[in-house]
């Protein structure tokens, strides 16, 4: 057999040593990337909220309702300030994931909202939830919605713009796809610590798949104001639905609907609420795969780095 060395336009194969030289530079350089982006990132907050919001709060006493506005709105600009300078002075590049998007913003909001808003309604039509009691709107919501906001933009910031975005430069956007959903979702598993070993793996399943379904939003939009705008949606309509939102039993009593469970847990999503509810699952799946067909036709696919 004749050998292909030596042909036009081949190559050969790299050394086994010089692969796992590689692939240490690579995982070295990540590691030091995310080294740096969390301590502009989190070092911000950190920075913020134990030292500059107590100053804030000794000189101006604006009161506790004015100052848990100030803090919510505070974290959200450092983190954003923070994870900018990162860009800019390490990364050296513009940061255009930042960028405002109207038309795109509404459209994330609107598809988040009707993705778990069409399960849910599902499952009152199927009766695995009942309404007990309309309360109506509640002027406390507002603020709910405000903590929802900003914890949807900070992890949307962290999870997709940071640990993401770092993890794809280093090993391609499948890899980075997968490594990310799953520290995300293990980040959630005190969200479950009273229950059982089945709702830990349910939520964990349910948890990857949602994580893979807002970064398969920044894959194809390359935007955290549009993904955390997804976010925030889809958070807001569970609990406006009057069911455990992330196993999060703290706003029910909020909601303008107080609803019951009449059915299995793996219907209706148990203790971790409609995220983990198998119709959830399922649609929340084929989300992810027309996003990414969509991402992969537009060319938003990225290869592992080479070093």
């Amino acid at each position: 057999m004749a050998s292909d060395l030596g042909q036009p336009g081949n190559t050969p194969p790299e050394a086994p040593q010089g692969l796992l030289r590689r692939h240490l530079r690579i995982t070295a350089w990540a590691l030091g990337s995310l080294f740096l982006g969390g301590i502009a990132v989190l070092g911000s907050m950190f920075v913020f909220r134990q030292g500059l919001l107590p100053l804030i709060d000794m000189a101006f006493d604006p009161g506790p309702q004015w100052l848990s506005a100030i803090r919510r709105a505070g974290l959200v600009l450092v983190a954003i300030a923070g994870y900018w300078a990162y860009t800019r002075w390490y990364e050296k590049r513009e940061a255009s994931e930042l960028r405002l998007k109207p038309m795109a913003l509404l459209l994330g909001g609107a598809s988040g909202a009707a993705l778990v808003a069409f399960p849910i309604a599902v499952l009152f039509a199927l009766g695995a939830y009942e309404l007990v009691l309309f309360r109506g709107g509640s002027s406390a919501l507002w603020g709910v919605a405000a903590v929802i906001a900003v914890a949807a933009i900070l992890e949307e910031l962290i999870y997709r713009c940071l640990l993401f975005r770092v993890l794809e430069r280093a090993w391609g956007t499948w890899t980075a796809l997968a490594v990310q959903s799953m520290v995300f979702a293990l980040m959630h598993l005190g969200n479950v610590e009273r229950g059982g070993m089945v709702d830990a793996v349910t939520m964990l399943i349910s948890a990857t798949i949602v994580g893979s379904l807002w970064t398969g939003v920044f894959i194809l939009t390359r935007n955290l104001w549009v993904a955390a705008t997804n976010h925030a949606a889809w958070n807001f309509t569970i609990l406006l639905s009057g069911v455990p939102l992330s196993g999060i039993e703290d706003w029910r009593k909020l909601a303008p609907l107080e609803t019951g469970y009449a059915g299995s847990d793996w219907l209706t999503g148990g203790m971790f609420g409609p995220e983990s509810s198998v119709i959830t699952i399922a649609l929340a799946t084929v989300a992810v795969v027309l996003l990414l067909r969509a991402a992969s036709r537009r060319g938003a696919l990225h290869k592992a780095m080479q070093m």
